[in-house]
């Protein structure tokens, strides 16, 4: 590598970050899982590599794997700690403002008050790592599509009982191939008319035209999760531009997914150039074994992009994020 990519390289690493797309369990480090597992007394040796990492053969292993290690998280107390090394993590990527993706499923098993108390958990810590930090959290709560939509509504109860300056949006995620966006329009609507702000997982396995369903189907949907196959027709990427239709967009959860076979080949930079309304994320980092600084290094490296794109990304997840407008404008700050 020569000394000026190096260089510009560098310089991208180390801009500070907005990041819209993480998924709280899945950002759980392995070294975390496993010291749980071990104080619990829990085998959860099949769930990793020989050299410690999570393994996982696909995309639907990964989502077993996924709540192997949540399985050992029981406790308010659990989630603390697992908030803070979350965000220990993310702060040295040089991320300022983070929304998370948080399942009451995983949190009191959709009882609004045992929810209550692991938020309770989680917001205290997560509040003690922004005066230490410097990093912002808010949650957005998500429904889990492959668990149905009967379990979303108890979900979707978790979330306009605590929706507020913390809890700043609902979504969904999932297996996409499982059912219609449709299905889960009751919990939708139940958290928008509880001031929730929306976003759902498509077109990352469900094609373009499982973003195009999301659209028709849900009603006040701001943002998608991934939403990078809407590659594949043009009518749709013209509407998401035109509409203003945010991408939260994890180039190397997808390349490692094999969605596509490298950054290069990411629809990232296509779908920029024609008007649609990008962000970046790590979506689950440890499991593809992701970093927001890598992120930026990596999408300089394949598309040459300068400080000024990175500049504009984070403007838009920024303008994007669900938080309030005190918040966004403390955030700025941070930005420079």
């Amino acid at each position: 590598m020569n000394e000026e990519l190096e260089d510009r390289l560098a310089r991208v690493a180390a801009l500070p970050k907005v990041e819209l797309h993480m998924h709280f369990e899945g950002a759980a480090p392995p070294a975390f899982i496993r010291g749980l597992a071990k104080e619990k007394k829990v085998d959860l040796s099949g769930i990793f590599a020989p050299d410690g990492s999570y393994a996982y053969r696909d995309f639907w292993h990964f989502l077993e794997v996924y709540e192997a290690a949540t399985s050992v998280l029981k406790t308010p107390r659990d989630f603390a700690r697992l908030t803070r090394a979350i965000l220990e993590q993310s702060a040295e990527s040089g991320v300022v403002y983070s929304e998370t993706f948080l399942s009451p499923d995983f949190c009191g098993g959709g009882d609004v008050g045992a929810w209550k108390e692991y938020l309770h958990a989680i917001r205290e810590e997560a509040e003690a790592c922004e005066r230490e930090m410097g990093i912002t959290l808010r949650g957005i709560v998500t429904c889990i599509r492959h668990f149905g939509p009967d379990k979303a509504k108890p979900i979707a109860r978790c979330a306009a009982e605590t929706a507020g300056d913390w809890i700043v949006g609902f979504g969904m995620g999932g297996d996409e191939k499982v059912g219609h966006q449709g299905d889960y329009a009751w919990a939708f609507d139940a958290a928008r008319e509880a001031g929730l702000r929306l976003t759902t997982h498509a077109g990352e396995w469900g094609g373009a035209k499982s973003v195009r369903e999301a659209l028709t189907q849900l009603q006040g949907i701001e943002r998608i999760g991934h939403g990078v196959q809407s590659i594949d027709d043009p009518a749709l990427v013209e509407e998401l531009a035109e509409r203003g239709i945010v991408l939260e967009v994890c180039p190397g959860s997808n390349v490692t997914l094999g969605i596509w076979p490298k950054v290069a080949a990411h629809p990232i930079a296509k779908l920029r150039d024609a008007g649609v309304k990008v962000t970046v994320s790590t979506d689950d980092p440890p499991f593809f074994h992701a970093t927001m600084t890598r992120e930026f290094r990596d999408l300089s490296e394949a598309f040459g992009w300068q400080e000024d794109v990175f500049a504009q990304l984070n403007q838009t997840a920024l303008a994007a994020a669900f938080c309030d407008d005190a918040t966004r404008a403390e955030v700025a700050k941070r930005l420079g």
